[in-house]
């Protein structure tokens, strides 16, 4: 990312409707805002991390997680203000980590920081809870932008994913595709997740605290769900929906 730092007084240069919470922003942040960073790749976690906390004198990045689990987990912990989170990580996607922060800790806020560019992860992370949704080639100038903005209780939606979500929104209406968060429950998500990444029915029920046998009733009951017959096919189904990216 590009280190353009925004003009003093400004949630976001240019941004007229952001200026116009500049009042309540400098209210709220009268102490550091405190960042949770969750995202497997190392390299872009200490990237986040040296921009904001050499750059940014008003922010501080308080933990790191590599996984969605770890960053639930975390947030009861450091209680940050702003969780950057990614979306596709191991053990737990970063929809249903955020589904969680936000249920538990409704006074934290989420800004998606992904590289997918469908509307329809978009439209799923704010319907979960999400206060923004950034792509991760957008240029530092506008994360910072975007994490002031939310901590002004202010929605942010990266300008790139706008046309896309005006083109896609009849996708959202009964009779159109179905996606994984519309016909699997949270826990189903959950065990979906892990078959895909490989994991055994042992391993599964030992992470979950779940017995095997029901591991094996939720994975009959996917299967049936999604007219599938074979842990392969639940895998592409996994990748193809952004559960999982199976990436080392």
């Amino acid at each position: 990312m590009k280190r353009v730092r925004p003009r003093e007084g400004e949630l976001c240069a240019g941004d007229s409707a952001a200026q116009g919470s500049g009042t309540e922003y400098r209210r709220l942040t009268m102490e550091t805002i405190k960042i949770l960073i969750a995202e497997d790749h190392k390299i872009m976690r200490e990237g986040l991390r040296n921009l904001i906390d050499m750059h940014q004198p008003d922010m501080e990045v308080v933990a790191e997680a590599d996984n969605g689990r770890t960053a639930v987990q975390l947030v009861k912990k450091v209680r940050p203000h702003v969780v950057l989170m990614d979306i596709s990580m191991p053990g737990l996607n970063g929809i249903d980590a955020t589904r969680q922060i936000v249920s538990e800790n409704p006074d934290v806020k989420v800004i998606a920081l992904s590289m997918h560019s469908a509307s329809n992860f978009a439209v799923e992370m704010f319907k979960v809870g999400a206060s923004g949704y950034l792509l991760k080639d957008c240029a530092f100038e506008e994360l910072i932008c975007a994490i002031r903005t939310v901590v002004a209780k202010r929605a942010y939606l990266s300008a790139q994913l706008e046309a896309a979500m005006i083109k896609d929104y009849v996708k959202l209406f009964p009779g159109g595709e179905r996606s994984v968060f519309a016909q699997l429950s949270a826990r189903e998500r959950e065990v979906l997740q892990l078959l895909a990444e490989g994991k055994s029915m042992r391993e599964i029920a030992s992470s979950l605290g779940l017995s095997l046998k029901t591991i094996e009733t939720f994975r009959r009951h996917i299967m049936k769900k999604l007219n599938t017959h074979s842990i392969a096919a639940l895998t592409k189904y996994a990748v193809r929906s952004g559960l999982t990216s199976l990436e080392e």
